[in-house]
């Protein structure tokens, strides 16, 4: 992972907040730990799980790609 790469991370809970899929960090929380958050397909409970470009979210039947950001 380059430098650029690592500055194109963003942690999970951050990344439902910042998307608009939830409210509050809080909502975030109860989704991630009730198993009810896929990354690239697979249940994550972890909250402070890294994501990188071209992940992808699900939740509530929504599905997201993470994409480059500004800061």
């Amino acid at each position: 992972m380059t430098k650029s790469d690592a500055d194109q991370v963003i942690r999970l809970n951050d990344f439902l907040k910042w998307s608009g899929l939830v409210g509050t960090g809080g909502e975030a929380k109860l989704y991630i730990q009730s198993g009810e958050v896929l990354v690239n397909g697979e249940v994550e409970i972890r909250r402070r799980k890294q994501l990188a470009i071209g992940d992808v979210v699900e939740l509530m039947g929504q599905k997201l790609v993470v994409e480059a950001f500004e800061q």
